[in-house]
Parts: C-alpha cells; sequence; structure tokens
C-alpha cells in the first residue's frame, strides 16, 4: 500500500511491500519515535517504507480476525514480523495507532522512518572515511591514495577495494576477472556477498559458511557505529554512551551485522549516494540476502554459533553469562544433579 491510498476506515487494498524504502518527506517534529525509529532501523529492520508498515499492519490485524496469518503470502508474513517487533519494541504503541487517525498513524511512521533514515545517512557519512583507516595496510599508506572526501576512486577502480569487493568464488588476481569487474561484463548483483565478509578475506567453495560474516571490517564497522568510534581500537570509556548504551543494547542483532555489512559494502564502493535503485551497488537486495540466510530455520544452529561470536567480539562481558558450560566441569554436574531432582519429583507428582 502507499501513503496516498490509506482511508481513515482502514483501506481494503495494499500494493507494494512496505519492507521496501518509500518516498522521502521532510518530517520536522521532535518525538522520541525518532530516536526509536534509528535503533529500530539499525537492529531490526533498515529498509522500509515505515508508513506502508503500519498501516498494511493496522489492516492484517483486522483480517486477522478471521484470517490466520499461515494463510498470507511469505512477503506480508514476513513485513507483520516486522511490524510486531515495531509494536512490542514500543509500549503502548498500538493503542496509539488503533486510537489514531489516518494522519496519525502515516506521521508516527514518518517519525519512525525519520530516525531510521536519519541514522543511515549518519552511519553513512561517518563510515565513508572511517573504513579507510581500516584496511590500510599495517605502517603503510593505501597506494594509491583514496581520497576521504571522495568516492570516485572507490570500488573496481582501485586495487585495494576491488580486492575486498570482488564476489566470493571469483579470482581478483585473475586479469580478466578484474577487468570484466571494471568493465561491467560481470555485472555483480547483490546475493553475490563480496570477500570482505569473509574471515581473513578466505572463501571455501566447500565450505560457503567458514568464516562468514566474522570479518575484522566488519567488526571495526560494528563497534564504530554501536559502540563509539574510540571503541574500535580500544575498549570503550565507561563514561561513553554510544549508541547501544543509548538503548540498553547488550547484544548483537541478526539485522544488525545485515545491516553493517550493506553500511561497509556502500563504503567501498564508487556510488556517491545510498539508493536502493541504485543496480550497481544494489544494497536492497544485499540487505534482504543476508537476512534471508540469517533467519532461515533451518541454519539456527550455524546462527547461534555466529551470535555469540560477535557477542565475544563487541559485547564481551553479556556474550560470557551466555557461553556454554564446560562439559564435565563442577557447575555442569550441579545442574545435571538439579535436573535429575526435579524430574525425578515431576514424576512423583504424576504418579499420586
Amino acid at each position: 500500500m502507499t501513503t496516498k491510498d490509506a482511508t481513515p476506515n482502514i483501506p481494503n487494498k495494499r500494493g507494494s511491500s512496505a519492507l521496501q524504502m518509500g518516498p522521502q518527506k521532510k518530517v520536522s517534529t521532535s518525538d522520541p519515535l525518532v530516536s526509536h525509529g534509528r535503533h529500530f532501523g539499525r537492529t531490526v529492520f533498515a529498509l522500509c517504507n515505515y508508513p506502508s508498515l503500519l498501516t498494511n499492519g493496522i489492516l492484517r490485524l483486522e483480517q486477522m480476525e478471521d484470517t490466520p496469518l499461515e494463510d498470507f503470502s511469505s512477503k506480508e508474513w514476513r513485513e507483520h514480523q516486522v511490524f510486531e517487533q515495531l509494536l512490542d519494541s514500543y509500549p503502548g504503541l498500538l493503542e496509539r495507532l488503533k486510537n489514531g487517525s489516518e494522519e496519525d498513524i502515516l506521521h508516527i511512521g514518518e517519525l519512525v522512518g525519520k530516525g531510521a533514515s536519519g541514522a543511515r545517512g549518519n552511519d553513512t557519512k561517518t563510515l565513508k572515511s572511517a573504513v579507510l583507516n581500516w584496511i590500510s595496510p599495517k605502517g603503510e599508506v593505501i597506494q594509491p591514495p583514496l581520497h576521504r572526501n571522495s568516492k570516485i576512486d572507490r570500488g573496481f577502480n582501485h586495487e585495494l577495494t576491488g580486492f575486498l569487493l570482488c564476489p566470493a568464488g571469483l579470482d581478483w588476481n585473475d586479469l580478466q576477472t578484474k577487468e570484466n569487474l571494471r568493465s561491467g561484463e560481470i555485472l555483480v548483483c547483490g546475493d553475490q556477498w563480496p570477500i570482505f565478509v569473509y574471515a581473513s578475506q578466505t572463501y571455501d567453495p566447500d565450505d560457503p559458511w567458514c568464516g562468514l560474516l566474522r570479518s575484522c571490517l566488519l567488526v571495526s564497522a560494528y563497534k564504530h557505529v554501536f559502540t563509539s568510534p574510540s571503541s574500535v581500537e580500544k575498549e570503550p570509556k565507561a563514561t561513553r554512551s554510544g549508541n547501544a548504551r543509548l538503548h540498553s543494547m547488550n547484544s548483537v542483532t541478526i539485522a544488525s551485522i545485515a545491516y553493517i555489512a550493506t553500511q561497509v559494502r556502500f563504503a567501498l564502493s564508487s556510488s556517491s549516494v545510498f539508493s536502493r535503485t541504485n543496480t550497481a551497488t544494489d544494497s536492497e537486495t544485499f540487505y534482504h540476502s543476508l537476512l534471508d540466510l540469517l533467519e532461515d530455520p533451518d541454519k539456527s544452529r550455524e546462527v547461534s554459533e555466529l551470535l555469540m561470536w560477535w557477542n565475544h567480539q563487541v559485547f564481551p562481558t553479556s556474550a560470557a553469562a551466555k557461553r556454554p558450560i564446560t562439559t564435565n566441569s563442577a557447575l555442569s554436574k550441579i545442574r545435571q544433579k538439579c535436573l535429575a531432582l526435579k524430574q525425578i519429583l515431576n514424576s512423583n507428582v504424576v504418579s499420586s
């Protein structure tokens, strides 16, 4: 649904998915929802048309009184998940939407969207320069030099950024491959992940999960955005209020990893404006392809291990509490004994 199709009595038709970036509108009102939108966009869903998300969500709640969610399309089901996550993350939002007019709903969506797009723009701006610090060879300077305020010489135009952006499975050192990437004869789609998302820029075609999304470059960018720029090289100061601290964030989310990977990919590219319609970067497809993998129930074990690894990198104190208990340790034996005793007590209750 587009916002202009909405009516006060809940529209009966929907058009395009809300999980796509909508047209940008200027919203000047200051509201806590703007701040919430900044965090929600970074950690839950980044590229979203929030007015449509809310309008579609309210309509779907009405329809779900007669139609189970399972009967909706996969796109609608995914959209409703994001809608519910937004409701759960902001107490009182559902009542505010139900009791509000059409204008109120659209305005709330615009406020959240303003926060999300503002955060994305700010991160794009700061990472543009910062990423050069992290890709520079230790003790050396990038040759030929890369400009901090211009991206025209990045992407496949430069040896270093070209290598990092080269799709996993292709050989950047192959002269023909390099030339085809630079000329555009090889068109890189968003679901062709660049080598920089892999640890040590090493891809194993026989084990594509190995090292995926565990690169030092991604960790540096994540810390830059969520804990503080100074925490990239050292532990953040206790008095520092980074984005994670401001929003009481103490663990990494799936969407935040995809968001940072999308931002780094754009920072390395030669594109100057972040746009979902830019076929050269295809950022929206890239972001969605990562989310699709990380939210796949069949990959839950691998994703759990990935999140634990990330929490150790970014939130080590929090991650320690989630570390698996060592087998045969005193703690594991105590817990096993308590569990066995509990099972015996439960069986006695059932038999009596």
